[in-house]
């Protein structure tokens, strides 16, 4: 009974462990891939964070625009006062209220500043919008880098099942040498020949599957899955190629959608903007004022008066900031090199990108050029396998020619695949050039 439940356990154990692995591979399309990446990934968090804490800071730039007030509140134990002539001679002692207070409240509303604080609030516009485009740069980043986590497991699929395939064929024959061996029409030596070919495509299939894990960890960390989770591609992501379009399209829209583009554009209306703030640092301020104030005693009467002393004023003020007139110059000139810098950091983006596309693109062009000689290869392959296959019935050939024929044929089937991949590869990567991915 004993022996039993015990059996009854492991059956349990091991049927749970098989639907734990099931539940924990998932077949999924690169849509979906992307669709993670954008709502899992801890790096496109971190830059959505980072763009919500500069649109923070333009509420901050904005509250430039309130009224200033301060208030002040305080008490204070006063001692007896000391009278003397300037000459320090007959001094005196007089009594002192020993209390004493004080209470003010001051505002004051800046009605101008030379667009200062309009510039600043600005300028903390375009540090939102350049964090915005820097988190759509990253964004396409990661979601390159999934798909090419994603393109890669689908490469070493089909590689593992090339490896199996080989596995398999080299297995019946050497079953079909070993038969041959006992009937003395082969020899020990070709047996192991094909034992050592066996080995090599076992060994080759496990480096290949370890590669696989290792790819599959990267993807599930990058789009923050669980360590357990076996992604496997969607099949049918081979069966539709992408649509040839012509270079311009490309260079069109990258001019459009490229983050760095648009990065760099941004880059300059800040730097011009700060020039602005400079600027209006050499450019007088106005501000109305008001204040309400409680004193007491009132200690400029000799001796003091034990009264509170209220008043209150408004007003309007000028302010000038004397210094500026030498010292902003210099800051000046520094924005002025920093907006000039800016401008050619645009023209260079704008060469690096033109460069870009045009490499990308050729490469684009040429994965379908070594796709369209593969295909011919594979059709090559099939033929010649064909013949091998119908003279290897018919006795005209030996297993190994017809073993080489099937290899060649898996093998070529192997780069049909690889191809397609490369085309999506280059394809996706046109895309996160031109920001379109």
């Amino acid at each position: 009974m004993k022996k039993l439940l015990l059996w009854l356990l492991l059956f349990t154990f091991v049927l749970t462990s098989e639907v734990k692995a099931v539940q924990d591979s998932i077949t999924i399309s690169i849509d979906e891939l992307f669709s993670l990446a954008d709502s899992r990934s801890k790096s496109v968090k971190a830059y959505e964070i980072a763009a919500a804490q500069a649109e923070e800071e333009i509420r901050v730039a904005k509250n430039m625009r309130l009224p200033e007030i301060d208030l002040s509140l305080s008490a204070s134990y006063l001692g007896n006062i000391w009278l003397a002539d300037r000459n320090f001679k007959n001094g005196r002692n007089e009594d002192m209220p020993h209390l004493g207070n004080n209470f003010a409240i001051e505002a004051s509303q800046v009605i101008y500043a030379g667009g200062a604080i309009q510039n600043s609030i600005e300028a903390s516009k375009l540090k939102h919008q350049l964090s915005l485009q820097d988190a759509e740069r990253n964004r396409i980043d990661v979601r390159f880098l999934a798909a090419g986590y994603y393109l890669e497991l689908a490469r070493l699929a089909n590689e593992a099942e090339v490896y199996k395939k080989n596995i398999e064929q080299t297995e019946k024959v050497v079953k079909e040498i070993t038969a041959r061996k006992n009937e003395g029409l082969a020899l020990k030596n070709d047996i192991t020949r094909y034992e050592l070919m066996l080995q090599s495509l076992q060994l080759a299939l496990t480096q290949t599957q370890n590669r696989s894990a290792v790819v599959n960890n990267k993807l599930t960390t990058l789009v923050d899955l669980p360590y357990t989770t076996v992604i496997i591609p969607d099949a049918r992501i081979l069966e539709v190629m992408p649509q040839v379009a012509g270079e311009e399209y490309w260079q069109e829209s990258a001019n459009i959608s490229s983050p760095i583009l648009k990065m760099a554009e941004t880059g300059v209306k800040l730097s011009e903007k700060n020039e602005k703030v400079v600027r209006s640092e050499m450019i007088p301020s106005i501000a109305l004022f008001a204040a309400d104030k409680l004193d007491g005693p009132i200690t400029i009467e000799v001796p003091p008066i034990d009264k509170n002393l209220n008043y209150w004023y408004v007003g309007i003020g000028i302010k000038y900031n004397l210094s500026s007139a030498y010292k902003t110059n210099k800051k000046r000139s520094i924005a002025s090199l920093a907006t000039t810098k800016a401008r050619w950091e645009e023209e260079i983006a704008k060469d690096n990108l033109e460069s870009a596309i045009k490499e990308a693109y050729i490469e684009f062009e040429e994965a379908f050029t070594i796709y369209a000689t593969q295909v011919k290869s594979l059709q090559l392959a099939t033929e010649n396998y064909s013949v091998i296959n119908e003279r290897y019935s018919n006795g005209l050939v030996l297993i190994t020619e017809m073993l080489d024929a099937s290899n060649q044929k898996l093998d070529a089937e192997l780069e049909v695949a690889n191809a397609k991949i490369n085309i999506l590869f280059k394809y996706y990567k046109l895309g996160k050039i031109a920001g379109s991915l």
